[in-house]
């Protein structure tokens, strides 16, 4: 229970009247205050109240030390003290500090015991007080003080002070402030300046801290100046808050007239016969609606949007949205498709024209274009096709939709992280659009266009979202019908677009994904396919960029073989363009200086253009070498060569492996020199160098990482050919997975591989046998000028890669035909235990 004051009686307000001033008030040259004698009286603490002189208040007494008090000061009809405390929070008061200095001293006009325990009581104060300190705290407090009297100076300046504040009070009361309208009466009607200062105090929008500053005020005039200030203060607060009150009606009663005046052109435009521009938008778009040729389903959510639009205000923001999702359910094309161009020979044609070799692609395409002629409910296919960079993945799927006679849009996946990319989103958010893929169907302006999904092999994941999860739907025929865009939220069918994706890689596809599309691979283009794409589409293309022509510019083929070989070193043509154009910028320069011959270019100018060779091509090693073999890997730009170093050290048995190996690489390793050891005898080797050596594996480029298992044949053959001190073929390649049995296991990228011992100047590539099926995809042409080994053991291997057989250990005599440690009488004639340097582009992956 807390001492705060009750609700107050307006009878009581009229004490001005009554008031009996028995108390002499000093008058000097300057103001100070006067003090008389000391007194004890019993304490009532109050929260967050503060009682001044001449107020009349209602009090609710709670805490059993202040009834105490109360029932005291009653008891001998004197006065009380009541001071209020610092902290409201606090029930027991037990040091003057607690208190604020400054009270009141209040006679008790009646005291009611409640039937609660508490006491009521009316009390009225006398006069200001300030706490000397405690003389007693139990039962009750009585705490010794001196009364305080106010100081009012003579002259005009109080009397100014005094015609201000109540000038002030009748303007705050007058503009709406929480005080009764007779306040302002009553202040005009007091002529005590100190008493007029107090009044403000029963303002509502006064704090503790601020009533407790006007009573330890005893200097009427700078209480006057307090008092003004406060009710300036409220003033400009109350105006400001009027004019902001009147500001909202204002635009309320325009807001109401102009809909009543709305309200009244409709009415007089219909008694005319005519609609209202809300109206005919509706119209529009209803009519719209039924042109579109939606489905029923569709329609209806459609119409009933529209209709929703009708009944809300056309100042509404609402209805801008519902607008803009009718106009994109209108844009779509339903039912609008492109008519296929279902002749097959001139498909054949078109792809022919735009491409040069990419017969399985081809093959497809034209394969579709058969079955759609003769079944009409033919679903797309989904295509993936699969390969390095600048192979034509992109350009290949414009000419796919040119020779079929649809449109084409693309969209590229790489670095997508928000799911909302693909499925948009939903309505509620401001700004709201449907996904990229209904807003390229709608770009297309057909429901069967060719849609290029870019590099899918690239898309992220993160908090936002997995957008490869939500291409499940887009990619799945048997789901794609009904797809459901988050913004439109009706379904949409893409059964007759053709998707084709495209990737560098097929690993990092989920197998999700990977599972809906049909992979077609293209591994890369032969030195005769890039010749021939030079010159049929590169050169006369940059001619044209440059503006050249046949008069002043030709390239010769050897200048054209030299360019491929030796300036090029890539599996598709995207470099082999930009060196055409450089040599072509050369050429544009001299013809804009006045060269009028046209110019030929050779071998020897390409140089000049040019500069060096930055690629060797011919033989893969100068010589034969002993501990170095190469082998074929597939990396994210195609295949590629790498060379496997084998040594060997004196010191104690160990295997150490360096360039960065994956651990499938490493256990590559581990397996094919498990087998050298369990045939050590019948290779020729010793089993005390296994004990005494150390053997080092290195594979050069240590700062690009690799792993695979196609190398184990290849590290296999550079660690016999190390312990036996035979060489390795200088012009052989190979590839092949190895068991501990010494079985030869297939792999894949086979194409890609050989192309790059083609590049590399390979004759001859040693493969797995059950690869056999996979050389039906070599070209006839790289096949004449390669020997392909097929091979299902290490045996096999080791016949076709080493310049002589391993001759065994003779168990009978102990002696060694050859192997151990390499001495040089074991080395064959004219081979090196030189290794290569590493090569420039070292591939990241066996």
């Amino acid at each position: 229970m807390t001492d705060r004051p009750a609700e107050k009686d307006d009878e009581q307000r009229a004490k001005d009247e009554q008031r009996v001033k028995d108390e002499q008030r000093v008058h000097d040259d300057e103001p100070r205050v006067h003090v008389s004698g000391h007194r004890e009286l019993p304490l009532v603490a109050l929260r967050e109240t503060v009682i001044f002189p001449e107020m009349i208040v209602p009090l609710q007494v709670g805490r059993e030390k202040s009834v105490a008090a109360l029932n005291a000061a009653v008891a001998s009809n004197g006065p009380i003290a009541l001071v209020t405390q610092r902290q409201a929070e606090r029930e027991e008061i037990g040091d003057p500090s607690e208190l604020y200095s400054v009270g009141t001293l209040a006679k008790i006009a009646q005291v009611v015991q409640l039937q609660d325990g508490t006491v009521r009581a009316i009390v009225q104060g006398q006069g200001r007080l300030r706490v000397v300190g405690f003389t007693q705290t139990s039962p009750y407090i009585i705490v010794q003080v001196e009364e305080v009297e106010d100081v009012t100076p003579e002259g005009i300046e109080v009397q100014a002070l005094m015609r201000t504040v109540q000038a002030q009070i009748e303007q705050y009361v007058a503009n709406g402030a929480p005080v009764p309208p007779e306040a302002a009466i009553a202040a005009r009607n007091i002529t005590e300046p100190g008493l007029l200062a107090d009044m403000v105090a029963y303002s509502p929008d006064l704090s503790t801290e601020q009533r407790m500053e006007l009573l330890e005020t005893t200097d009427v005039v700078e209480r006057l100046r307090i008092v003004s200030t406060f009710l300036g203060r409220q003033i400009e607060i109350l105006e400001l808050k009027g004019k902001i009150q009147s500001e909202v009606k204002s635009e309320m009663d325009k807001t109401q007239r102009e809909y009543i005046l709305r309200e009244q052109l409709k009415a007089i435009q219909r008694e005319l016969g005519e609609d209202d521009p809300q109206q005919a938008e509706i119209n529009e778009l209803r009519e719209k609606v039924e042109a579109a040729g939606m489905p029923e389903d569709v329609k209806t959510r459609a119409l009933k949007e529209v209709d929703r639009m009708s009944r809300i205000p056309s100042a509404s923001p609402e209805v801008g949205v519902i607008r803009t999702y009718v106009d994109w359910l209108v844009a779509l094309p339903w039912n609008v498709s492109t008519t296929d161009n279902l002749d097959i020979k001139i498909a054949g044609r078109i792809l022919d024209e735009d491409h040069y070799g990419l017969e399985k692609i081809k093959e497809r395409i034209l394969e579709y274009l058969a079955v759609r002629s003769l079944a009409e409910t033919l679903r797309s296919p989904i295509l993936a096709f699969v390969g390095p960079p600048g192979v034509g993945k992109t350009s290949l799927g414009k000419s796919i939709a040119r020779a079929m006679g649809r449109k084409f849009v693309r969209m590229s996946l790489g670095g997508i992280h928000d799911e909302a990319e693909i499925r948009g989103h939903r309505r509620t958010y401001i700004g709201a659009l449907p996904g990229r893929i209904i807003q390229n169907v709608k770009t297309a302006g057909s429901n069967n266009p060719v849609f290029m999904l870019d590099e899918v092999d690239k898309i992220g994941m993160d908090f936002r979202g997995d957008p490869s999860s939500a291409l499940l739907e887009v990619l799945d025929p048997e789901q794609n019908n009904t797809f459901q865009d988050n913004y439109l939220e009706v379904p949409f069918d893409l059964t007759k677009v053709l998707f084709i994706t495209t990737a560098n890689l097929l690993d990092p596809i989920p197998a999700a994904l990977r599972d809906r599309m049909e992979v077609i691979q293209l591994p890369g283009y032969t030195e005769t396919e890039k010749i021939g794409i030079g010159k049929r589409f590169l050169i006369p293309k940059q001619m044209k960029n440059h503006g050249l022509s046949e008069k002043t510019i030709a390239i010769t083929d050897e200048a054209m073989v030299e360019l491929v070989r030796s300036y090029t070193h890539e599996a598709g043509v995207r470099n082999l363009e930009r060196e055409i154009a450089n040599v072509m910028r050369k050429v544009a320069r001299a013809v804009a200086e006045g060269r009028k011959r046209k110019t030929v270019v050779d071998v020897k100018k390409l140089e000049a253009y040019l500069g060096p060779q930055r690629f060797e091509y011919g033989e893969l090693e100068a010589e034969d070498q002993i501990g170095s073999a190469t082998g074929l890997v597939v990396t994210e730009v195609g295949g590629d060569v790498i060379a496997i170093e084998v040594t060997l050290m004196e010191g104690k048995e160990d295997f150490i492996l360096t360039g960065q190996l994956g651990e499938v690489m490493r256990e590559s390793a581990r397996a094919g020199l498990s087998w050298i050891r369990a045939h050590a005898a019948q290779l020729g080797i010793k089993r005390e160098v296994f004990e005494k050596n150390t053997l080092h594996i290195h594979v050069p480029a240590g700062g690009i990482p690799k792993d695979g298992p196609s190398a184990g044949i290849t590290m296999a053959t550079a660690m016999i050919s190390a312990f036996t001190g035979i060489p390795v073929r200088k012009d052989m390649a190979m590839t092949g997975e190895i068991t501990l049995r010494g079985r030869v296991l297939p792999i894949g990228g086979l194409k890609s591989k050989i192309l790059a011992a083609h590049l590399s100047g390979a004759r001859m590539v040693i493969l797995p046998k059950k690869n056999e099926k996979d050389l039906r995809d070599i070209p006839d042409e790289i096949r004449k000028q390669i020997k392909l080994v097929t091979v299902d053991s290490m045996d096999q291997v080791l016949d076709a890669a080493l310049r002589r057989k391993p001759t065994p250990l003779d168990t009978d005599s102990g002696k060694h035909a050859g192997g151990g440690k390499g001495s040089e009488s074991e080395t064959e004639p004219g081979a090196r235990r030189v290794f290569p340097p590493p090569a420039d582009q070292p591939p990241a992956m066996a």
